[in-house]
Formats: structure tokens, C-alpha cells, sequence
């Protein structure tokens, strides 16, 4: 017993010195949402279904406590907006459900309707009766030349 009054103690100054994490300990998922594209891989992959993406609103949640902080999401993101922080949430008894909403800026227009055709301009009755040699597309032109052509050398 006297020699634990000489050496320094086990535990760390804890409130006062930040932890150290050892290297590969898994924290808890960041996202930076103005880089998200909503395209729902995370939700996907996620083995827990912690997470939900909803694109109309621009949103993501995630459940802290179905989360089971596998990395799956980071490792499918295809902009790599997701990250694992080293450390961890601060036990509570509810359950959390942290939502992040992107910027409108960020946020990609809807997409317009379709443009209500123009109506068809009304054409004069002797300018579609009449068809003329200008009016021909091109390769039709070729073709009757090429018709003619060779009526007169058969002639």
C-alpha cells in the first residue's frame, strides 16, 4: 500500500485533460451537410437503419442510439460528406435523433414542367397547295435532279 503513495496515479485528469482515443476505436457520424446530395446511399447501406435522407425537404437524421458505428455510410458516400469522429455521445435516456437540414442555396431547383407547345401558325391554302422547287429539302432535290438526268440521257 505505501508504494501507490509514491508513484503517479493510473487514471487520467479526465474533465480537465481531453481524452486520447486509441487508434482504430470507433466514434460517431458527422456529416457536412452542404455537401450532401441526397442520394440516399447511406440510408441504403446502413445495417441498423439509423439513418433517414429526405430528399424533398433536404434533410438527414440520424437515430444516435440504433446507430451502431460501423462506418458502412462513411465508406458509400459518394461525395464523402460523412466521417467518424473519434469519441462518443454522451449517454442519455431518450432516445436522439440528431436532423440536419441543408441551406436553400445548396438545395438544387425542382425541375420546371415542360413548356406548353405553340400553337401551329396557320399556313396560307395556296402556299400548301402549291409546292415549290425552294421548299424541297435538300435531298429530295438531289433525288429529282438525279431523275431527270437520267430521262435525258436515255432520250
Amino acid at each position: 500500500m505505501l508504494a501507490n503513495l509514491f508513484k503517479k496515479p493510473v487514471t487520467t485528469k479526465y474533465p480537465a485533460e481531453p481524452i486520447d482515443y486509441p487508434e482504430g476505436s470507433r466514434g460517431h457520424i458527422e456529416i457536412e451537410i452542404e455537401k450532401c446530395i441526397s442520394c440516399m446511399l447511406c440510408a441504403k447501406n446502413c445495417p441498423s437503419g439509423a439513418i433517414t435522407v429526405d430528399r424533398k425537404e433536404g434533410s438527414w437524421e440520424i437515430n444516435r442510439m440504433d446507430c451502431i458505428q460501423c462506418g458502412y455510410c462513411t465508406m458509400k458516400c459518394p461525395k464523402k460528406c460523412l466521417h467518424i469522429v473519434p469519441g462518443y455521445t454522451a449517454p442519455d435516456g431518450v432516445k436522439q435523433v440528431d436532423r440536419f437540414v441543408r441551406p436553400p442555396e445548396t438545395m438544387k431547383p425542382a425541375a420546371k414542367p415542360p413548356a406548353a407547345p405553340k400553337p401551329a401558325e396557320e399556313k396560307k391554302p395556296e402556299a400548301a397547295a402549291k409546292p415549290t422547287e425552294e421548299k424541297k429539302p435538300e435531298a429530295a432535290q438531289k433525288a429529282a435532279d438525279a431523275v431527270k438526268t437520267e430521262e435525258t440521257k436515255q432520250n
